[in-house]
Parts: C-alpha cells; sequence; structure tokens
C-alpha cells in the first residue's frame, strides 16, 4: 500500500465527482461539478468535451487541494463513466472536432434504420457485440461526425482523428496524451467490439465506414492506463481501473460471481445480472455487455443488462409536474399512509417502454381511477410501478441465463426509500440488499484501481468491509403478488 486513499473520478451524464475512499472503504468526502447540457435540435443532446475535463479536474484538484494531498497520500486512481457518449478529436492539437454526442442523442436513428433494413445487419451486430443495432450506442454516432464535420473524413482516414468514450478522452488527457485506451467494458458498449474474441471488429467498422486507426488499445478494466501528467494535479498516480458506470456499480457491490445481481434505481433502472465466463444471448429483449473483472481473471466476464426508462424521473414527475408531494422522501409517507393502490397503476411509458417491451410509440398512462382515488393512490402507484418494471426484467433475465436471482443488490437515489424497497422484496419473492454506502458506481472504480496497485489484497477483504444497512425479505403472500402482477400486465397490455 503506497497511499492513504484511492480516488474515483465519476465522470456522470449532468456532473463530474472526485470520490475519495479509505481503506476501510469508507467516501471520506467527494467534490461535484455540473456543466451545460446542449440541445442543438429536438432530439440532440451534445456535452462539449472541453467542459468536461475542466469539470472533472477540476473536481479532483478541490478535492486534493481541500485535503492537502500529494502523490503519496493518493494511492491510485480509477475511472467510471456515462457509456456511449462518443468524443473525436485531433491526436497532434488534442481538440475535438465537436462537441460531443451524447448516448441520449438520437440524431443517428436514421443512420441505424438503412444500415440495418437488412435483417442479417441486424443479426451479424447482435452476434457480434451482444447490442441491439440502436443509436443509443457509439457507431453511428462516429460515422455522424465523420460525414457531418468538414475534412473529418479525409483527417481520419490520414490518421489524424482519434475516438473515444469518455473514460478515453479523460485517460488522454490526464497522461499528457501519452495513453489512448479504453476497457473492456465501455468498448462492448460501441456496437463495435467483438465480445467474444475480445478485439474490435473489422467488418463492424468497415460497415459504419470508420478507419481502424481511430480506435483505442482496449485493456482489461482492472489494469494500468498511464499515470498522471496534467497541470495543477501530483504527477506519477497511477491510473489502475476503469469501467462504464452500471458494469462499475456492479462491481462496486461485490456482485463477482454468477447469479449476482444489482439494480440502480437512478433516473432510469438498470438491472445487471453477472453470467460468469458464459456470454448469454438474450431471448428476451435484453443485451449482453462484458462485465468488469478483478485483477488476474483468466477469462472474460459478462452480465446481461436490462433498463427501465422512467424511475426515479418518474417520482421527480410527481413532485415537479404534478405537485402530488414536495419531495421526492415524500412519496414514502403517501404510499404507506394507504394499505394499497384501489386499483390504480401508473404505466410510465413517457418515451416509450424498454426492455422487456421493447414499445417506443408507448406513452403514460394511468389506469384504474376512481372518485375516490387521492394523491397517496397515485403516489404508491408510482412506487409499485418502479417494482413491476424491475420484475419484468428480472424474470426475463432470468429465463435467458437459467439462473434464480436469489438476492437484489441495490444502490442509487430511489433505493433509500423503504416502501418501495418492501414493496421491490415482495413482488420478486427475492431478499434485498441496500449497503451503507449507496454510491456503488464510484466504488466500483476505487475497487479496481486498488487491488490492481494492491491498496487491497482481493475480492474477499472487499466483501468483508462491505456494510449492509438493510435486508428486506418478502413478507407479503406469493397468491397476493401474482394478483397484483395480474393488474400490472393487463395495464400494460393495455398501454401498448
Amino acid at each position: 500500500m503506497t497511499g492513504k486513499y484511492v480516488i474515483a473520478l465519476d465522470q456522470g451524464t449532468t456532473s463530474s465527482r472526485s470520490v475519495l475512499i479509505d481503506h476501510e472503504g469508507r467516501s471520506v468526502d467527494s467534490v461535484q461539478r455540473s456543466f451545460e447540457q446542449i440541445y442543438p435540435q429536438p432530439g440532440w443532446v451534445e456535452h462539449n468535451p472541453q467542459e468536461i475535463i475542466f469539470s472533472q479536474l477540476g473536481s479532483l484538484t478541490d478535492l486534493l487541494t481541500s485535503h492537502a494531498l500529494d502523490a503519496h497520500s493518493i494511492d491510485s486512481i480509477g475511472i467510471t463513466n456515462q457509456r456511449e457518449t462518443t468524443i473525436v478529436w485531433d491526436r497532434e492539437t488534442g481538440r475535438p472536432i465537436a462537441n460531443a454526442i451524447v448516448w441520449q442523442c438520437r440524431r443517428t436513428a436514421p443512420i441505424i434504420t438503412e444500415l440495418c433494413s437488412d435483417f442479417a445487419v441486424c443479426d451479424r451486430i447482435e452476434l457480434t457485440t451482444g447490442l441491439h443495432p440502436d443509436a443509443y450506442f457509439s457507431a453511428s454516432k462516429i460515422k455522424w461526425l465523420l460525414d457531418n464535420v468538414d475534412g473529418a473524413r479525409k483527417l481520419a482516414e490520414e490518421g489524424h482523428l482519434l475516438f473515444g468514450t469518455v473514460d478515453c478522452w479523460l485517460i488522454w488527457n490526464l497522461t499528457g496524451r501519452k495513453v489512448h485506451a479504453t476497457d473492456v467494458t465501455n468498448a462492448s458498449r460501441t456496437m463495435l467490439y467483438d465480445i467474444r474474441k475480445g478485439c474490435w471488429d473489422a467488418e463492424l467498422l468497415e460497415l459504419f465506414d470508420i478507419p481502424a486507426q481511430m480506435m483505442p488499445e482496449v485493456r482489461p478494466s482492472a489494469s494500468c492506463f498511464g499515470v498522471t501528467d496534467y497541470p495543477n494535479i501530483p504527477a506519477g498516480i497511477p491510473i489502475c481501473g476503469v469501467a462504464g458506470d452500471q458494469q462499475s456499480a456492479l462491481f462496486g457491490q461485490c456482485c463477482f460471481e454468477a447469479g449476482q445481481a444489482k439494480n440502480t434505481y437512478g433516473t432510469g433502472c438498470f438491472l445487471l445480472l453477472h453470467t460468469g465466463d458464459t456470454p448469454v444471448t438474450s431471448r428476451n429483449g435484453l443485451v449482453t455487455t462484458i462485465a468488469a473483472s478483478a485483477p488476474g481473471t483468466a477469462h472474460t466476464e459478462y452480465a446481461l443488462e436490462g433498463s427501465v426508462f422512467m424511475a426515479g424521473a418518474l417520482i421527480q414527475w410527481l413532485v415537479d409536474e404534478l405537485g402530488i408531494a414536495q419531495t421526492a422522501a415524500e412519496t414514502q409517507q403517501l404510499a404507506e399512509s394507504i394499505p394499497d393502490t384501489s386499483g390504480v397503476y401508473i404505466v410510465p411509458a413517457f418515451t416509450g417502454l424498454g426492455a422487456p417491451h421493447w414499445e417506443p410509440d408507448a406513452r403514460g398512462a394511468i389506469y384504474g381511477l376512481t372518485r375516490g382515488a387521492g394523491r397517496a393512490h397515485i403516489a404508491r402507484a408510482a412506487l409499485e410501478a418502479l417494482a413491476y418494471q424491475v420484475y419484468d426484467l428480472a424474470v426475463a433475465m432470468q429465463a435467458d441465463a437459467g439462473l434464480k436471482i436469489r438476492q437484489l443488490n441495490v444502490d442509487g437515489g430511489a433505493s433509500a426509500n423503504d416502501f418501495l424497497m418492501q414493496f421491490q422484496s415482495d413482488i420478486l419473492q427475492t431478499q434485498i440488499h441496500r449497503p451503507v454506502n449507496i454510491e456503488s458506481t464510484a466504488m466500483g472504480a476505487a475497487y479496481l484501481a486498488g487491488l490492481t496497485n494492491g491498496f487491497w489484497s482481493g475480492t474477499e477483504e472487499l466483501r468483508a468491509m462491505r456494510t449492509t444497512d438493510s435486508v428486506f425479505d418478502p413478507q407479503m403472500r406469493p397468491a397476493y403478488a401474482n394478483e397484483l402482477l395480474r393488474g400490472w400486465r393487463e395495464a400494460v397490455r393495455r398501454t401498448c
């Protein structure tokens, strides 16, 4: 152990955080900086790559300064990041050729529609990458930049341009432009990476007309990505762990083995099930992705992933738009003030329904309203809708993987809601574990870095220091849970 702390750089969609973590796995302090969201046209979402750098490394500088930390105090740095967001920059000048195209941006949907009109192409993409062809992933975003920024394609073909997801952009800058590399989890979200062979796929690069020399080197999540060499940051701190945010949260929840699962209750929900060294092909609308692995793992590890579009965003809608509650926390009090929803169901298809339904044209609906329904019924129905959506994902995952989720580890803001966690346990008929530290994404990046550099001895030490805040056991009769689920399925059927 060379330092007292590990630092996690948690680069998210709306803000950048730097988190100081001690040897006992405690979050000592964190500094957060927001940055601008850019919406040039309806459906377009951009970030200024320079703002990403300034916000992330500015928060790091503030953290180091406030604790008077130098290079000897820091064992290593881990990076976790918003996935799929695409940046292309000039390798000589270091300047981006345009704003980053954010994972939420839909401008490249016509590219996907055109290229994937051939079912054989769709099958090829899914078999190789584990992903459904979609503008969500990086491939079509790179193509759009090369086709729409003046002179970009010629520069790329001459070897002057580099591509990277946000982790890669941070590494390149933080190492003084010496290292152009990403990790396997981020590579697996580009729709250009062969998750079985472990390499960029030449046919997919050709399909999207992307020069291979733009692509970063792909390294294991737990490995050396260079050392710091950036103004106002102590030089020589090793960068030893990198993972996309959801895989980082899976690792941060100590889900190291097949059958272990975590769900993050954020703006949306992200449920990941570790499937071991087997890449499970989904028959139920999920995606196959690479999981972050501890150093020394001899084989690639995989996960199934499903996403719910509206989770915390639904609760925020109750607060901001309907005024049913003054705060998100108040929804728990409202839900617990009545015995049930009296048959009220909310299907939060504000932007369509995600996995496993995949109904992009569906729209939100409230069913079962009577004159006796009040704000408490709607608040409770909204919280229950989160649990129902996670149930649908869990059922699909268990069917695909042939594995039973015996324990679900939870994190994210809405996991603090005790009513929601108990109802989730009841509907899943599964034990729910909520850790004391629900910031699993940052912890995962820190764990990967600390394990690689010897700050922690191994995954058993990480498990031993993981502290559970609450355990929720099923209390509802299975027959009643099934009755509620029948009502949910009927509401979804009517919505679709």
